[in-house]
């Protein structure tokens, strides 16, 4: 008899985009057979944009960098960098991947709570949730791959005691199908953290920024048709409905 884990793991790549108002955390998550090609695109894609544009083949694809024109992207025009996002998330909705993305309205988490979590930890937890539930959806099992970020020990130990106590809250759930432990990953040496990070980046801003210029507004639509049909879950929490002025 074969047995139900013989099927190959899925791989969850982890970023995260914030503000003061809005943390998000997205995962991509990555069949096996599929990481190594939609790497090879997004490389494809980088070697292009050096051969046309003279941008740095190895330029890290990074959503605030590229839309504000920071640090390698600095001296690239904003049509290119546009262009160079454009074709990266082209690439991204031509393999067979799966997003989940989360949010909290960070001021109805202040306002809520006198001592809250941090918001990196709550969404986290969430985001841990809906991936736990898709890959057992799938029957198969999930290696959690995040960004770099401040105290990791910290956060792995929140794994361990999810997968004893759950993860509590309002629809806390007991996580089994993440595997090992959490591992993190510096974005410039991994063009998949990379690609979560552009996906996360432009859903939060969409969400949560009102653009001054509607060609902006348009610019972002048009990027975000490429991998918008492969979102499985996106939601965000207000944690006191109806207290945050603004865009969701």
């Amino acid at each position: 008899m074969t047995s139900p884990y013989a099927r190959l793991v899925l791989l969850a790549y982890v970023d995260e985009s914030f503000t003061d108002s809005w943390y998000w955390i997205g995962a991509l998550v990555v069949p096996e057979r599929v990481a190594i090609p939609l790497t090879t695109a997004l490389d494809s894609v980088m070697a292009d944009a050096a051969k046309v544009h003279g941008v740095p083949v190895d330029a890290e694809l990074h959503g605030y960098d590229m839309f504000h024109g920071r640090r390698a992207w600095q001296a690239v025009p904003p049509r290119v960098r546009i262009a160079i996002y454009n074709a990266a998330l082209k690439a991204i909705g031509a393999h067979d991947v799966t997003i989940i993305l989360r949010g909290v309205d960070r001021h109805g988490l202040r306002q809520r709570y006198p001592h809250p979590k941090a918001p990196h930890e709550v969404v986290l937890s969430h985001l841990l949730e809906r991936v736990d539930a898709y890959a057992a959806k799938e029957e198969q099992l999930a290696l959690v791959i995040a960004d770099e970020v401040d105290n990791p020990a910290r956060h792995r130990a929140d794994l361990t005691r999810y997968r004893v106590d759950g993860t509590g809250g309002y629809r806390s759930r007991q996580i089994n199908r993440i595997v090992d432990t959490l591992h993190f990953a510096a974005s410039h040496s991994s063009r998949l953290v990379q690609a979560v990070d552009l996906i996360t980046f432009l859903h939060r801003r969409m969400a949560t920024v009102a653009e001054a210029d509607q060609r902006a507004t348009a610019a972002s639509a048009r990027m975000w048709s490429w991998v918008e049909p492969l979102v499985y879950h996106a939601r965000c929490w207000y944690p006191v409905p109806g207290m945050h002025e603004g865009p969701a």
